[in-house]
């Protein structure tokens, strides 16, 4: 039950200083003033407490009570997240803007989920039989995509003492009695909470090795992320990382998606909030929504409601993994966050290190990305949480502290290049700056799944894009006339990667999405393709010739010609270059000249990727 624990005696911003008379504990959840704003306690001495606000402070005073709630920060977690829209501190932006209109006002308390709605809830568990921590006590149809599962907390086990049956339920309405070893009877409510800062238990930790499929064919094929993996997204003003998540949020193929924008322009969220409801799932054809759940944070609210926002998503993301999901957590951007630590640490007096930031930076960023995982749960199913984190390094500066942090916690990173951006080249990720330190773990995947070609390709692609950065930096210095057409021919194998597979449009119908049968033969025609202009070259064809009869425009335009039921159309094409590439002066894939190519029975290989 919630009581004065005590009164404002400072107030600096969002920090107030309180005085005591009664007990806190560290990150409970208070309530602040007259208005009583939202708060959680970060620091307490022998008298007195620092409290966060995590609304804006203007008008409170000193000797102003301090309300204590016993609890936690703590998300709220049931049916009824899935296609809702919460603030930094989980309070429905629907029901806000019904209280308050068009600006949020101050001390407003709504429940996270509707305690009006009603679920029809269907047990699974035996009346009377033991449980443990995880365990299925029943299901709720929350969207027509995805299936809720009540679970036992993490934390509670014993003889399951009374069960609801079949009916309608409200997330406030018990589902069940657990009686623990001790005797004591703990009832569970359909909603639980749980404290956003600890990480929810597993049950065993397991390798990252099933691949992210995005869709994206420079994420996908050349850094590809794995279910259970992190990465972050660098990059400066309008290189298109938001977009990128965009993309990744949509055709992911995760069960689950939680999108953050931890800080982000009001506009951009507002594109975010405006788009999501019209969007429909390329999966199945159903409102996105379904399967989204949006946490705003926008960089004129409180700026210490950023850090909130961080882990109520990443908490809400657990929970969905704990049921058996895969689930894709999008963080819009993590240096705002960052930004928002800045900016408490300075109101604390904390001793700041690099560029203002707390010594405690890179512990937060470590911990905060380390709650990605493929795991068995608790409850015995295999899933996943992938983080994805957006870095906005002040002028595009990779070595400011944030960016210099993160890239030591993430597997994948994929930094967005401005120069590209400018081109417009989206996605704008930079070849030569990228990496994942995954790729190896899911090439078993690949190689089995869509075919055997796909690492080699992978390695001739990131090798010829290269030696084009070599040939640039010559072309600079002595023009493109003193290369030898080898070298010509080796640029314009570049550009059929570079535009004919790389780059991608979010917006057109064909192009947006590729699935990885169709990156695969795409990439694989494309190598082909270069492979046989330079074998015609080595038998004493005109450049010139060459590029004509190859016809380059037309391959690049295959990526937004030839759609993911076509399959055949590139395969056929692929196959006709094969044939020609065999019949110059009778060599196959592994002879003289091609020294590089692997030593593989083209039928067979042939054979083995239709199976695929």
């Amino acid at each position: 039950m919630s009581e004065d624990v005590g009164i404002i005696v400072r107030v600096s911003g969002f920090v107030v200083e309180a005085r005591l008379d009664g007990d806190l504990s560290i990150s409970e959840r208070v309530w602040v003033g007259e208005p009583r704003l939202a708060g959680e306690v970060i620091a307490l001495r022998s008298d007195g407490a620092t409290i966060q606000v995590y609304e804006d402070t203007q008008g409170l005073r000193p000797g102003e009570p301090i309300v204590g709630s016993g609890q936690p920060l703590s998300a709220v977690l049931g049916p009824g997240l899935l296609g809702n829209l919460f603030d930094g501190i989980q309070r429905p932006l629907d029901a806000l803007k019904a209280s308050s209109g068009d600006f949020i006002g101050r001390g407003i308390e709504t429940p996270s989920l509707d305690p009006e709605r009603r679920w029809t809830f269907v047990p699974r568990a035996d009346q009377g039989a033991a449980v443990v921590a995880g365990q299925l006590l029943g299901v709720v149809q929350e969207t027509e995509l995805l299936e809720h599962r009540i679970l036992v907390p993490p934390d509670l086990g014993g003889r399951l003492a009374w069960l609801a049956g079949e009916g309608e339920l409200g997330v406030e309405d018990r589902v069940a009695v657990i009686e623990t070893a001790g005797g004591d009877e703990v009832p569970l409510p359909l909603a639980q909470r749980w404290h956003v800062r600890r990480p929810r238990p597993v049950g065993a930790r397991l390798r990252p090795d099933v691949p992210l499929i995005t869709g994206q064919r420079a994420i996908d094929t050349f850094f590809p992320l794995a279910k259970g993996g992190n990465a972050a997204i660098p990059g400066g003003f309008g290189t298109g990382k938001t977009v990128l998540q965009h993309s990744l949020a949509r055709w992911s193929d995760a069960d689950v998606v939680v999108y953050i924008g931890c800080g982000e322009r009001g506009n951009e969220m507002t594109e975010v909030l405006e788009e999501f409801p019209e969007l429909t799932d390329p999966w199945t054809g159903r409102p996105l929504m379904e399967r989204t759940v949006l946490i705003a944070n926008t960089s004129n609210m409180p700026v210490s409601a950023r850090e909130a926002s961080i882990y109520t998503g990443i908490t809400i993301a657990e929970y969905y993994r704990d049921q058996g999901h895969d689930v894709a957590l999008m963080a819009d951007s993590t240096s705002r966050w960052a930004q928002a630590l800045r900016e408490i640490a300075g109101r604390l007096g904390e001793m700041p290190v690099e560029e203002g930031y707390p010594a405690y930076l890179a512990a937060r960023l470590a911990a905060f990305y380390e709650r990605a995982g493929r795991v068995r749960t608790l409850g015995g199913d295999e899933s996943s949480v992938t983080v994805i984190g957006a870095v906005s390094p002040p002028g595009g500066d990779f070595s400011e502290p944030v960016t210099r942090h993160t890239q030591r916690f993430v597997q994948g990173w994929l930094a967005l290049d401005a120069d590209l951006a400018h081109r417009r080249h989206y996605p704008a990720i930079d070849w030569l700056g990228s990496y994942a330190l995954q790729a190896d773990a899911v090439a078993s995947w690949w190689t089995d799944e869509v075919g055997p070609r796909w690492p080699e390709n992978r390695r001739r692609a990131l090798d010829l894009l290269q030696e084009e950065s070599g040939l640039q930096d010559l072309v600079q210095l002595v023009g493109p006339d003193a290369l030898s057409d080898e070298q010509r021919w080796t640029l314009s194998g570049a550009r059929l990667v570079r535009e004919g597979f790389l780059q991608q449009n979010a917006l057109h119908p064909v192009d947006a999405y590729a699935v990885p049968e169709r990156q695969a033969l795409l990439l694989d025609l494309l190598l082909t393709a270069h492979r046989l202009g330079r074998r015609r070259l080595e038998a004493g064809d005109p450049l010139d010739e060459i590029q004509r009869e190859l016809d380059l425009s037309t391959l690049i335009q295959l990526r937004q010609e030839v759609p993911n039921d076509a399959l055949d159309r590139l395969r056929e094409r692929r196959d006709a270059l094969r044939t020609e590439l065999d019949g110059l002066d009778g060599e196959s894939d592994g002879a003289a000249g091609d020294h590089d190519e692997p030593d593989e029975p083209k039928e067979d290989t042939r054979e083995e990727e239709e199976g695929a």
